[in-house]
């Protein structure tokens, strides 16, 4: 019996050795690796890359892709998909930018111009709004994930070009006679030389960590993501899991929506092309699990800044934008190779 005692124990005592040996640090840390590296690299081939300027332009950017990415993390997390958030990002910025162009009462034969909190709010609503569709598709009527987050992506987009009849609304900077004022404020205000972008994603980030480390409903995400079947029968109300993930998803690219909106004082319906796929690649390179169940918010925070400052890089020593597209998939390739890599390395230990 102490034979046996022994040997399990040494057993353990080798599972831990081997996680936290060199492979093990490495692939943990592999985003900030690679975030180091890039910075280095790009830093010798020009001297305008590692500048004060550069990297508060490039943190405006990550704000956008890093909101879009925490929404995607918490829907990844519970083995879903979101494909929806580039185009709900452009409806709720066509959304807002209606809004502020005032609202036609018919009726009262009156234009209703709105505060920017009262647009704020409204703008949140219609990308929760966008989530729980998403969300009681999934729950409710078992369509695949991907199936209906694809079906939204087109509805939404399609939407927000009958809004805007394939234009963009300009000059949303409102008119201190109506009320409206002080929607650029966002976009262009800094506190400490640091753009309020930035302010808005580490606030975000914050309270999704605490969310998930922090609460029953984090608990309740990651045993999901783990194992539906096993969850459901220990009690987590999965279905209520999978429709908040897509709202919380939702109110996100909402977000991210509002601060594009803000920064370029202008909305228009095809804003957020493709920009789900830089979410998915940013949560993917940040170290979580396409299979659900494992990923923090941290590295999805990291794997944006690869994403952008690697674009940035390629951008500043001239690459060519088709170039910037095969290097952004290699990354993508290669991330999710370390992902299979580490992860079946861990569950063959367990």
């Amino acid at each position: 019996m102490s034979e046996t005692t022994s040997s399990t124990a040494a057993k353990a005592t080798g599972k831990k050795k081997a996680a936290s040996g060199p492979l093990g640090w490495i692939l943990d840390g592999r985003a900030f690796f690679a975030l180091i590296a890039i910075i280095v690299v790009f830093s010798i081939l020009s001297p305008n890359y590692f500048t004060v300027s550069n990297f508060l332009i490039m943190g405006s950017q990550v704000a956008i892709f890093g909101l879009l990415a925490v929404g995607m993390l918490l829907v990844i997390l519970s083995g879903g998909i979101d494909l929806s958030v580039g185009s709900t990002l452009a409806l709720c910025g066509v959304f807002a930018g209606w809004l502020l162009q005032g609202v036609e009462l018919e009726a009262l034969g009156v234009i209703l111009y709105l505060p920017v909190w009262a647009v704020v709010v409204c703008t949140l609503g219609m990308g929760a709004l966008v989530g729980l569709i998403n969300g009681l598709l999934v729950a409710h009527f078992k369509v695949p994930a991907f199936v209906a987050t694809l079906g939204t992506l087109y509805v939404a987009r399609g939407v927000a070009l009958l809004m805007t009849n394939g234009l963009t609304f300009n000059r949303l900077q409102g008119d201190p006679a109506l009320g409206n004022t002080g929607w650029e404020w966002l976009g262009f205000n800094r506190l400490w030389g640091v753009p309020f972008s930035i302010y808005v994603l580490v606030a975000v980030a914050l309270a999704v960590h605490f969310l998930l480390t922090r609460t029953p409903f984090g608990r309740w995400l990651y045993s999901t993501g783990g194992n539906p079947n096993a969850a459901q029968l220990s009690g987590v109300p999965v279905r209520a899991v999978y429709i908040w993930v897509y709202v919380l998803s939702g109110l996100c690219a909402a977000v991210a929506g509002i601060v594009l909106s803000s920064q370029l004082t202008s909305a228009g319906p095809t804003a957020g092309n493709t920009y789900e796929l830089t979410a998915i690649a940013a949560v993917v390179v940040g170290g979580a699990s396409l299979m659900g169940g494992r990923g923090t918010v941290g590295g999805t925070l990291l794997g944006a800044l690869v994403i952008v400052f690697l674009g940035a890089g390629l951008i500043i020593i001239g690459v060519s934008s088709y170039w910037q597209t095969v290097f952004t998939g290699a990354v993508i390739v290669l991330a999710v190779m370390l992902n299979s890599i580490e992860y079946g390395t861990r569950g063959r230990r367990i």
